[in-house]
């Protein structure tokens, strides 16, 4: 029975927190909806689940009805201590999500918002988000397409999204330890403050924060990118201390990986140039326009792809990897723009594109032996999740992390054990691409 019990809102963020846990010794599966959590649980023995709802860009209604779906799930799975997972850049609806858990919780629980992710050099003072040393709005993130972020003050954007009061426990009782935390979250829920974030520059701020929630014995539900509900569970004696979770080797040779790049950021862009200078990795570019058409163009343009990965894997050296992209070369398309160009409704121009990357990497791995491949690297939340549904896959474990935020795990059910990393468009150095199948190469060694 799991007693660890995680709703987020994209599928890279539920690994995000997974992993944490998983590297501190704890057996963890993400799920992909509530319906698989609750048909696949039985048949393992998990101490902590995430469910993602796929939820962020989606209007309140409809996302409180996953988050409510997902968390009544957890329940019935024997779940003891829930966790809100939050985007490090505060996107989505994190406060009317935070409403429906705290409904389904218990009225006795109190959210503790606890947004820092320090190993990743994202920060909360004063209860102003800073990631990398820029405040939040001065971003990439902030003009986000799909869910952009114009606050950086996080008591204010919750506060705007929420119905509950929402108060914060500033840096100065944060830097004094347990008991002053305790006694300043102790004061403000007796202001009435149901949601109550905390600041934090460092992991050991993140502890200290995580053993006055524990001594002050309250129905916590955390919400945070993952650090917190990390250090909540080892203080409560539910997991072991976080180290590396990496197989003995060696690295498997003549494999090759299969990179479905969904991501339009410039970070992305760099780390795949970086990538593909070595000649041993291979672009195949992939045309987003005629994905977007549909129909039957977008299939002749799968099948072109998949037809010249095919060949690629039938050499006698391999590619140490293929690279499919829709946005990296060429024009970067307007997806608002090519929904009302098809009278689409909005999203799914970009849909048709990850839908097809997804049925690219499907193809490919229905029509080449298995032991071809090294492992499935996908950059942005929403490219892995079509990958995976078009594999037929609706959870997978995980197991550690390549950097912060580029998760790595195996598929669970057809493809069994096949490495999979899913990486954030925003995260890593240039050389995180070559890193990354790197790892995939050894992690493709793992023993069952």
């Amino acid at each position: 029975m799991p007693l660890i019990g995680v709703v987020a809102d994209d599928l890279t963020g539920a690994t995000t927190t997974g992993v944490l846990l998983a590297r501190s010794g704890a057996k963890t599966v993400a799920y992909f909806s509530a319906e698989a959590a609750l048909r696949e649980e039985r048949d393992l023995k998990l101490d902590a689940i995430v469910i993602s709802t796929n939820s962020r860009a989606l209007p309140k209604g409809k996302a409180q009805g996953f988050v409510h779906d997902a968390t009544v799930a957890m329940k019935k799975m024997g779940v003891r201590y829930f966790t809100k997972r939050i985007d490090t850049t505060l996107r989505g609806g994190i406060g009317f999500e935070i409403d429906s858990m705290l409904d389904e919780i218990g009225e006795d629980s109190v959210a503790v918002v606890v947004p820092a992710m320090p190993q990743s050099r994202r920060i909360v003072v004063g209860g102003y988000s800073v990631i990398d040393g820029t405040a939040l709005i001065r971003t990439p993130v902030a003009q986000d397409v799909r869910t952009p972020v114009t606050e950086n003050y996080v008591p204010r954007l919750l506060a705007a999204q929420t119905a509950h009061r929402v108060g914060l426990v500033e840096l100065e009782d944060v830097l004094n330890g347990e008991k002053a935390i305790l006694t300043a979250l102790d004061k403000k829920r007796k202001e009435g403050c149901r949601v109550i974030v905390v600041d934090a520059i460092s992991i050991d701020d993140v502890t200290e924060i995580a053993k006055a929630c524990v001594a002050l014995g309250w129905n916590v539900l955390a919400v945070d990118p993952g650090p917190f509900t990390s250090k909540l569970a080892y203080v409560r004696g539910l997991i072991q201390e976080e180290k590396p979770n990496i197989p003995a080797g060696p690295p498997v040779e003549n494999r090759t990986v299969l990179i479905a790049a969904g991501s339009a950021t410039s970070v992305t862009k760099k780390q795949m140039e970086v990538l593909t200078s070595d000649e041993r990795n291979v672009r195949i570019p992939v045309d987003p326009k005629l994905l977007i058409e549909g129909g039957r163009t977008a299939v002749d343009e799968v099948n072109r792809a998949v037809d010249a990965a095919c060949i690629l894997l039938e050499q006698y050296e391999q590619p140490r990897s293929i690279l499919f992209e829709t946005a990296l070369h060429g024009i970067l398309l307007n997806l608002d723009e090519e929904d009302r160009k098809y009278g689409y409704e909005q999203g799914t121009a970009a849909n048709q594109i990850n839908a097809g990357l997804g049925m690219i990497i499907s193809r490919i791995m229905a029509r080449v032996s298995r032991d071809k491949i090294a492992g499935i690297y996908a950059t942005g939340g929403d490219t892995m999740v079509n990958v995976c549904a078009m594999l037929g896959v609706e959870c997978l474990e995980v197991l550690d992390y390549v950097i912060p935020q580029t998760d790595i795990g195996r598929l669970i059910g057809e493809y069994g054990g096949m490495p999979i990393v899913g990486k954030g468009g925003l995260t890593g150095t240039n050389s995180s691409a070559i890193e990354i199948v790197d790892r995939l190469m050894l992690e493709a060694s793992r023993k069952a």
